[in-house]
């Protein structure tokens, strides 16, 4: 027997609608890539999207299903196009403009993209791979001034685009399981693969982030999305602020760290999300150079990869800031978990505490996660006992685009991270590495994630991160690489040795350790172990402290 319930399907559309009806008040503050300052309201974004609309569907010939690619930063037109495209039922692939030409060039060919919408200052990019794109028809200049001069092919000017076109639009009615946008792995360990999300996932996604257990914003919040849009539609954020009634503060290629404190000080911002390398880059700048004001921020929202205890300890004592762990992927939507303290940890002691924080944390209604030890068993609920992290749930990749990735997932259904992780009696999910980073010595296991926690917590160490290396004696040794505070003050070896042995076996520590001026990062602010390997392997990392 059915429930006698509406059949009222989820889609960007029922977020673009209820937004305006009751949030048409609230604005979009973009800071371009020019430094210009531009605001408007929910309600014109409402209006442009079906502009856009009109524009897609009369002018491009864009029909259901068909792949819109956008090459872009974070501001107001980029939310538009996410609910134009996905409003006339296409789908809004977000590009990663951080990718290699050749990865950037397969995954336009791959989506079969048939328009891109690309930032001005981001054409370059596109112009020396845009005559090998095999069904990209025409390129459409975000924030390009009327002289703007390229080399790309059938090109028109967004504002051109939508100025003379009604701001009436019925929308088509869409089924939920329609697929409305689309985003490629960073492509770390082979060829980038397309994860392709729908509109019920991304309506049940939004919505479930914003509760107070998750990312508890609300209307009375200005959130600066400093997490790109295309990169995994930037978290969610476009859809939750719309939801929510949340201000949002767009900050386009602005995001050095001065950059970002005059933000979210001219702004008043109270939440913001990113990378953790972007977090380390605000504090020690204000650490350097102490705003004149103390800041509305009153917490951070931090993915991608492990956020560093220490990190969370210091800005909150320095500055009165929260950092929030949270962990998701492409392929989860991304978010899956989030970290708060719950009333029975409010007796612990302080460091008890920032230990919990540290973790992933427990998962969101409408996710499930389990550990799955090598032998293929299921790993108790102990907070000890390690392995593959796998998951499952409303917003969870099912499959790849164009790939029969079959080893990607269980017989029985759930998605295998790749993650080593372990789950508490509550429910707290710990990451302790990637399944590729772990490193065995001697026949123990030894965490990578957690050597580069401690050692980034070491006075002298901006940055760290830890690899495998060959050893004769115990088959895999640990190398630590090091960005250090103050090149005149370098930590000797023995004193970083003393230093970890404070919380980790002997066995389990670095003998060995390079300074680097920068530790490589992948696309979306994550360590790239591949590129250190590489480099470790031609022999080009021998600045030993």
């Amino acid at each position: 027997m059915n429930g006698l319930i509406m059949d009222y399907p989820l889609t960007t559309n029922t977020i673009l609608e209820y937004g305006n009806s009751v949030f048409h008040h609230k604005k979009i503050i973009t800071y371009l890539p020019n430094g210009t300052r531009h605001e408007y309201l929910f309600g014109d974004m409402y209006k442009r999207c079906k502009q856009l609309a009109n524009a897609l569907t009369q002018k491009l010939g864009i029909t259901k299903g068909d792949m819109v690619g956008t090459f872009a930063w974070n501001h107001g037109p980029h939310i538009e196009l996410y609910y134009g495209i996905s409003g006339v039922g296409a789908v809004c692939h977000t590009i990663n403009i951080r990718l290699s030409a050749q990865q950037t060039e397969y995954i336009v060919n791959n989506s079969e993209d048939k328009v891109i919408f690309v930032d001005a200052t981001l054409v370059p990019l596109l112009e020396k791979i845009a005559p090998l794109f095999e069904t990209v028809e025409c390129f459409v200049l975000l924030n390009a001034p009327k002289d703007f001069v390229t080399t790309l092919p059938n090109t028109m000017h967004y504002e051109d685009l939508i100025a003379d076109q009604s701001e009436d639009f019925d929308w088509p009615t869409l089924d939920e399981n329609d697929a409305c946008g689309m985003c490629y792995t960073s492509g770390t360990t082979g060829l980038p693969k397309g994860v392709l999300y729908s509109h019920r996932s991304t309506f049940l996604h939004a919505s479930t982030i914003l509760a107070p257990n998750a990312g508890n914003v609300s209307t009375r919040d200005i959130i600066l999305l400093i997490v790109p849009q295309f990169h995994v539609m930037a978290w969610g954020y476009p859809y939750m602020c719309l939801l929510s009634g949340s201000d949002m503060v767009m900050p386009s290629s602005n995001l050095k760290p001065d950059a970002l404190i005059k933000i979210l000080i001219e702004e008043k911002v109270t939440k913001a999300n990113g990378v953790p390398s972007i977090w380390l880059g605000v504090y020690d700048e204000m650490k350097k150079n102490p705003p004149k004001e103390k800041l509305a921020l009153e917490e951070y929202l931090v993915g991608g990869s492990a956020l560093p205890m220490s990190l969370i300890d210091n800005f909150e004592r320095d500055f009165g800031i929260k950092g929030v762990q949270a962990w998701g992927m492409t392929e989860t939507s991304p978010l899956g978990t989030l970290c708060r303290l719950q009333p029975k940890h409010d007796q612990l002691p302080y460091q008890e505490k920032l230990k919990i924080r540290a973790k992933q944390g427990i998962a969101f209604p409408g996710v499930e996660l389990r550990i799955m030890k090598d032998d293929g068993t299921l790993a108790p609920k102990d907070g000890k006992t390690m392995g593959e992290l796998q998951v499952k749930g409303a917003w969870t990749v099912s499959a790849y685009f164009k790939t029969n990735n079959h080893e990607s997932f269980t017989k029985d259904g759930w998605f295998k991270t790749g993650d080593v992780s372990t789950i508490d009696e509550d429910g707290y999910m710990h990451i302790t590495d990637r399944t590729k980073d772990l490193i065995k010595s001697g026949g123990e296991w030894i965490s990578s994630v957690a050597l580069e926690s401690a050692l980034i917590s070491h006075p002298k160490i901006k940055e760290a991160a830890v690899i495998a290396i060959p050893d004769a004696k115990w088959v895999e040794r640990p190398l630590a690489l090091l960005v250090l505070n103050n090149t005149q003050d370098r930590p000797t070896d023995k004193e970083l040795i003393a230093f970890l042995a404070q919380d980790f076996a002997k066995y389990q520590i670095p003998t060995d350790y390079v300074e680097v001026d920068e530790v490589p990062k992948t696309s979306v602010g994550k360590f790239d172990k591949k590129e250190i390997r590489k480099s470790y392997a031609e022999g080009k990392l021998t600045k030993a402290l």
